[in-house]
């Protein structure tokens, strides 16, 4: 069905799951009884990372990816006569369940203010740190994904637009959308920061176009004929792990919380709600975050925070200066003016 990579694995790990509780018996054996069973057991299971029950999200995308294959399985060959089509539906979870795990909630993002502090308490010394440092700068000024992140080249930088090209040919893009971002209006600094970058890259360096704009880490032997860190290779990471990595370590050093590079977009997404004054300032503002749709914008990144929303509600209860009845007293005073000049209007 077209999907990516990443959702592939995600049905897959799913039914995993299920035949791992269902001692690999055969398909053709399936009742609904093992639905029922098994989502009793999900309940149970705990989330090995945190030590946590699974949370119902996961819970709803299992069961949800399970009643979707049994739903495939009962019309193919061999199976239609062993499987009723509707037992697929002993996989739904209850109505309170899906509420709970389908409900948006305020998505943690961290404010301009504190990504700058990040970003000046990173030491800017050697190349690799210089790099880190850019690349979190970059994100702040493009709100690229991480995907993009790695994967970007120098070519795909524009200096002189203060744009970056991010082409779906080379560029991990969500969708493999082709689009333009131009920069965030987050500050000069920030610019800078990735502009010195850049030009480091292509004059001291003499990177060429299509080399990686974040590079991964040398690692070879060194004088001390151990393996260490030696600088920059000339090739871009091969995952987005590094990228994650470099994130936590500059929140942490900085004495934040951990904010992932995706939190950004977010961050952006609250930005331009403050800043954009018109319906079209905001269209643009979604499509430079490479949204096809505004609702994408409002309805993913764009909540309002709990307390911004009391804020607003407190603003709107006072009485608003009305700026037409200022031009319509304006109107009529100079009317009057001219009628004392002997001028007819």
């Amino acid at each position: 069905m077209r999907q990516s990579e990443q959702t592939i694995d995600g049905v897959a790990k799913a039914i995993a799951r299920f035949e791992e509780y269902n001692k690999h018996r055969d398909f053709k054996l399936f009742h609904h009884q093992q639905a029922v069973a098994f989502k009793k057991h999900l309940t149970e299971q705990t989330n090995k990372r945190t030590g946590k029950k699974l949370s119902k999200a996961t819970l709803h995308s299992t069961c949800a990816n399970l009643k979707k294959f049994f739903e495939w399985l009962a019309r193919e060959p061999g199976y239609k006569s062993r499987i009723q089509y509707s037992d697929a539906e002993y996989f739904n979870m209850s109505a309170k369940d899906t509420r709970i795990a389908t409900a948006r909630r305020e998505k943690a993002a961290p404010t301009i203010e504190q990504i700058k502090h990040a970003i000046q308490s990173m030491p800017d010394q050697t190349e690799i740190e210089r790099r880190n440092k850019a690349l979190i700068a970059f994100t702040l000024l493009t709100g690229a994904r991480d995907g993009a992140l790695v994967s970007f080249k120098l070519k795909h930088v524009n200096l002189l637009e203060n744009s970056v090209f991010q082409d779906a040919r080379d560029v991990s893009t969500k969708f493999s959308k082709t689009f333009i971002t131009y920069f965030f209006p987050v500050g000069d600094d920030i610019r800078q920061i990735v502009a010195d970058w850049v030009n480091y890259l292509k004059e001291q360096k003499l990177w060429g176009n299509d080399d990686p704009l974040f590079p991964m880490t040398e690692v070879s032997v060194n004088t001390h004929k151990q393996f260490g860190v030696t600088g920059l290779k000339r090739k871009h990471w091969c995952t987005t792990a590094p990228v994650r990595e470099i994130f936590r370590e500059a929140f942490e050093k900085a004495g934040l919380p951990y904010f992932n590079p995706h939190s950004f977009r977010n961050t952006l997404a609250c930005l331009g709600e403050k800043i954009c004054k018109t319906p079209e300032d905001f269209k643009a503002w979604s499509q430079n975050l490479g949204h096809e749709g505004v609702m994408t914008t409002f309805l993913s990144y764009g909540q309002v925070a709990e307390r911004r929303q009391g804020e607003i509600l407190k603003q709107l209860a006072i009485p608003q200066h009305n700026p037409e009845a200022d031009f319509q007293q304006l109107a009529r005073v100079m009317m009057q003016q001219f009628r004392d000049a002997g001028i007819n209007v």
